[in-house]
């Protein structure tokens, strides 16, 4: 007999949390391929200063997302997931915890080796990390891609799972994280 007070999807603050992230992902996207494919320097100067505030928008959520986490456990993982399924779900999770943070790090420390200013929606600029050095620039560009490339990928992975669990596993794995829907608590 199932345990009725057991957690069974993730609460509104994480749901909220998850699709709000996911959403200036997405931004982040179409911010930086509309900045690299302009013509104009200045269009692409703005695309690019809104691209970095969106980029601490994410950082600071990732920083709300992760105590909220560490306070509120996810759900139970559904009893007929193989042990490889159960691995690479925590995997994953893992990994997009340390990308949410990676990415936009790498980003600010990006252009502190630039000497651009990272401001938050003209509010207020942060500090730069580090000192300009054209090097480092190039560097951290690199590795900005590479992490952005990384969270894509595992994106992709993440929605195809959670497709695969709805449709072919039947369980509600992916009714957890939606809001306005109902999980019978299956496991």
């Amino acid at each position: 007999m199932p345990d009725s007070t057991a957690k069974h999807r993730y609460d509104g603050i994480a749901q909220l949390l998850h699709w709000v992230i996911t959403g200036l992902i997405v931004t982040q996207f179409v911010l930086a391929s509309l900045a690299e494919d302009t013509p104009s320097k200045m269009q692409q100067l703005a695309l690019l200063t809104r691209h970095k505030s969106v980029g601490m928008t994410v950082l600071m959520l990732a920083v709300v997302r992760l105590i909220w986490r560490l306070m509120n456990p996810a759900p139970a993982l559904p009893g007929g997931m193989k042990g490889y399924e159960r691995t690479l779900a925590r995997l994953t999770h893992v990994l997009f915890y340390v990308l949410l943070f990676a990415v936009p790090l790498s980003g600010w420390l990006m252009s502190s080796a630039r000497g651009f200013t990272v401001s938050w929606f003209g509010f207020f600029p942060w500090p730069d990390l580090i000192a300009r050095d054209q090097g480092h620039f190039k560097l951290l560009q690199e590795v900005h891609e590479v992490l952005t490339t990384t969270l894509l990928i595992l994106a992709i992975l993440h929605i195809l799972a959670a497709l695969k669990h709805h449709f072919w596993d039947k369980d509600d794995v992916l009714k957890r994280m939606l809001p306005f829907t109902n999980t019978r608590g299956k496991s």
